[in-house]
């Protein structure tokens, strides 16, 4: 029991994460996250986005995603502004530097990516993924 409770989803989770972010430390950045990469794509994709909306994109509960926006400000990546329709939220315009970063970084993104994935064939990649989108109850990215 114990040796299948080891070897489950939580402990491979674990050292796929840890094998991610190594390897996105050595070839991505080292002064910017995942997820402060995927809210500056969300906001080159979609255009600028009320707070709430690119949290909820990014999958960023309100307690990450408030820490996170601000690094990101004080870096001159991101803009907030009140939203003057309703001045209760902040809206979120990614800057020309956060544009310029987001598409320095998108390939070697990619190149991770295909790194932890390579020893799948093209169709086990788009299974493997398809997979944790459903045990994540997700959709797909585009």
């Amino acid at each position: 029991m114990l040796a299948a409770a080891i070897g489950g989803l939580g402990p491979l989770a674990r050292r796929l994460n840890q094998l991610h972010t190594r390897l996105w430390y050595e070839q991505v950045d080292r002064d910017l996250t995942g997820p402060q990469f995927t809210v500056l794509s969300l906001l080159e994709i979609h255009g600028d986005l009320d707070q709430g909306t690119l949290g909820s994109l990014a999958h960023l509960d309100k307690s990450t995603a408030a820490p996170l926006l601000d690094r990101l400000r004080r870096r001159g990546l991101v803009e907030l502004t009140k939203d003057q329709a309703d001045k209760r939220r902040k809206l979120v315009r990614l800057t020309a530097d956060g544009r310029a970063v987001a598409q320095r970084l998108g390939p070697s993104v990619i190149s991770v990516s295909d790194q932890m994935l390579a020893v799948l064939n093209p169709e086990e990649r788009q299974q493997f993924l398809a997979f944790v989108h459903r045990v994540l109850q997700d959709e797909p990215a585009e």
